[in-house]
């Protein structure tokens, strides 16, 4: 029988729709992935395995074929376990359910439960662009995943609690924005404050208007003359970022995986301070699978 069941790859900074295909036929047992999967996605296979038996389920001992399209996207990281462990309960008969309306994201540890994985932000924002509905994420991701609006989150502890819940067993509730909604008080500037630094009458006039106008800055002196502390400093004089800008920033440091678990919105402006040997993709970013760089990273912020 065969399940298609909808999951996302993030190409750069922005997501990309993948269907994945379950088929299972009668032979040999054989667990084979296609679609160009990387070693993190061929390793799913065992994960999967033990994540539907130690749920209590049944993993079907006959030949299964997924498929990830486009073919022509390479895929890495585990972020597709669930959507192949739904497509094999659901190919399987195990899970009788439609999911045509659901994004599905998250990796899978041996027993089940459901991990963090990387761009959750650019995913569910995805979701929104296709007029998908309901993004199921995993459970500490629900946070993050929601700053997206319009689009329903479906926070997820376990496979076997999925399972019950496309049953219609045990519905798992929507995240609640509501509730888990920032404080609306202004937040604190974490680090260097440029009221702080006494002296330098003439570097600080220059920040200022830098500041004001979005101007490059040459700083030149002996060492330890305060060039760093004024740089570090330069940021708690800009102005504090819009909701847009802080998403954008958001989703750049969620695609490195460098946002913080206890933060999902980044408010404050980054400020990013690479040494002077960093490699060129370390700087402006790339390689096989695009990455952001540090200019990228210092989006809205301070390079």
């Amino acid at each position: 029988m065969l399940a298609k069941v909808s999951s996302c790859a993030v190409i750069g900074l922005d997501g990309e729709l993948v269907e994945v295909e379950v088929d299972i036929s009668s032979g040999l047992p054989a667990f084979t992935i296609v679609g160009l999967p990387d070693t993190a996605v061929q390793e799913a296979k065992e994960r999967v395995r033990s994540a539907i038996r130690n749920c209590g389920l049944t993993f079907p001992q006959k030949r299964i074929t997924v498929n990830l399209a486009p073919a022509d996207i390479r895929k890495e990281g585990p972020a597709y376990d669930l959507p192949i462990a739904i497509g094999i309960l659901g190919a399987s008969e195990q899970v009788r359910a439609d999911v045509s309306s659901g994004l599905f994201l998250g990796e899978l540890s041996l027993d089940g439960q459901v991990r963090h994985t990387h761009g959750i932000l650019p995913m569910a924002a995805l979701a929104r662009e296709r007029g998908i509905g309901r993004v199921f994420v995993p459970e500490a991701d629900g946070r993050e995943a929601a700053l997206i609006d319009g689009v329903e989150i479906i926070p997820v502890a376990s496979l076997g609690q999925l399972a019950a819940h496309l049953q219609g067993l045990a519905a798992i509730a929507p995240f609640d924005r509501e509730a888990a909604a920032p404080p609306t008080t202004e937040v604190l500037w974490e680090g260097v404050d440029f009221c702080h630094i006494k002296g330098q009458e003439h570097v600080k006039r220059a920040l200022e208007v830098a500041a004001a106008g979005g101007h490059n800055v040459v700083m030149s002196g002996p060492p330890g003359a305060g060039k760093t502390l004024l740089a570090r400093a330069l940021p708690s004089i800009l102005p504090s970022m819009a909701n847009e800008e802080a998403l954008e920033v958001t989703k750049v440091y969620s695609v490195s995986g460098l946002l913080p678990s206890d933060r999902p919105l980044i408010t404050q402006r980054p400020f990013r301070a690479p040494h002077h040997t960093i490699s060129h993709a370390g700087l402006v970013g790339g390689g096989r699978q695009p990455r952001p760089g540090e200019i990228s990273l210092s989006q809205h912020g301070m390079l």
